[in-house]
């Protein structure tokens, strides 16, 4: 596909977006390639389980969607019959939260009468950078990277995009987010983690760092080594974490930054691009943001960084990832279901 068919055969389109693949229910409106709205609702239930419930996500899913659905409506003053399409996550994702979303998305679509398009979640999270400007020039780079991915994109252009690299266990997200449970710290972790490091010393605490072959990553090893860590220190001073939080958390956090940057850089060597972006609930940590600002200086890169809102789940990306999906008329019909271990 050429990355420039937008620039010819335009239709006029207006798209509600449905996101509900873990723990946000997100509404989306969409016009003519334009962001008019997009309302989250996130479930605090899960913090008192330290990790998200599926049977509970899915039932708030379904206290939610309506509401959710009806203020993104009625904030881009949108009524239901304006509608061309209906744009959804079908993966992956967690099956009883997709099935809430996808099912309401084909309810509606049927009962207006007007299309489906089916969104990979990953994908849409790449396509986030086209909401705002600026936007990255293809062929990129995308380190998508989130509690339940972490891949290295290559992006071809907006529809057509290849996983070079990927985790082979565990995400760099349930890293974070594992590592702050043994720390007692509360549930979402990574974004406390994130913010005890600004004030902490990155060298404090040295941890091995796991080079997996080619592009590929691992991050099941460095747990145990945390895990490990904590334990011993423990064993020495039963207030070492206490006494120590700041420089624990800079110190993982460093190492964590730096296994996923050293992958970056070797992808673009290997490729020759220079056009570099980062994508994913773990792209809004600010120690990723700003170690990927300084690389880029260093490498010559042009550096994508979303902003805050399009980081974590949330419809707009599902708007948009729709709105290219429906200029090349890629509809899925009402046989369609959830899959929540959807491929790439």
């Amino acid at each position: 596909m050429n990355p420039d068919f937008l620039n010819s055969n335009i239709k006029p389109s207006t798209i509600l977006a449905i996101e509900s693949s873990c723990d946000e229910t997100s509404a989306a409106v969409i016009k003519d390639g334009k962001v008019l709205s997009n309302v989250i609702a996130n479930q605090q239930v899960h913090e008192a389980y330290g990790g998200v419930v599926p049977e509970l996500a899915s039932r708030a899913h379904q206290k939610n969607i309506v509401p959710v659905i009806t203020q993104a409506l009625e904030m881009a003053k949108v009524s239901k019959k304006d509608l061309n399409a209906v744009a959804f996550t079908r993966g992956p994702g967690l099956l009883g939260a997709l099935l809430v979303g996808t099912s309401f998305a084909k309810s509606l679509a049927l009962g207006l009468g007007i299309p489906l398009v089916e969104v990979n979640h990953m994908q849409a999270h790449v396509l986030a950078h086209f909401i705002d400007t600026p936007k990255p020039k293809f062929p990129f780079l995308c380190l998508t990277v989130s509690g339940g991915h972490t891949q290295i994109v290559l992006v071809r252009n907006y529809l057509e995009m290849e996983v070079i690299g990927e985790t082979l266990d565990d995400a760099v997200g349930e890293a974070f987010d594992k590592t702050a449970k043994l720390l007692g710290l509360p549930y979402p972790g990574g974004p406390i983690i994130d913010r005890y490091a600004q004030e902490g010393n990155p060298l404090a605490f040295p941890f091995p760092e796991v080079n997996m072959p080619k592009l590929n990553y691992s991050f099941s090893g460095i747990k145990t080594n945390i895990l490990y860590f904590l334990r011993d220190k423990v064993k020495e001073d039963a207030q070492f974490i206490e006494k120590n939080m700041a420089d624990i958390c800079a110190s993982i956090q460093y190492t964590l930054i730096r296994i996923l940057l050293h992958k970056v850089k070797k992808a673009a060597k290997e490729t020759g691009i220079k056009e570099i972006a980062i994508a994913g609930g773990v792209s809004a940590n600010a120690g990723l943001r700003q170690a990927l600002t300084d690389l880029a200086v260093k490498q010559q890169w042009q550096v994508y960084i979303p902003a805050f809102e399009y980081c974590t789940d949330n419809a707009a990306m599902i708007a948009i990832a729709g709105y290219y999906k429906y200029q090349q008329g890629e509809f899925t019909n009402q046989k369609v279901s959830a899959m929540p271990r959807m491929k790439f």
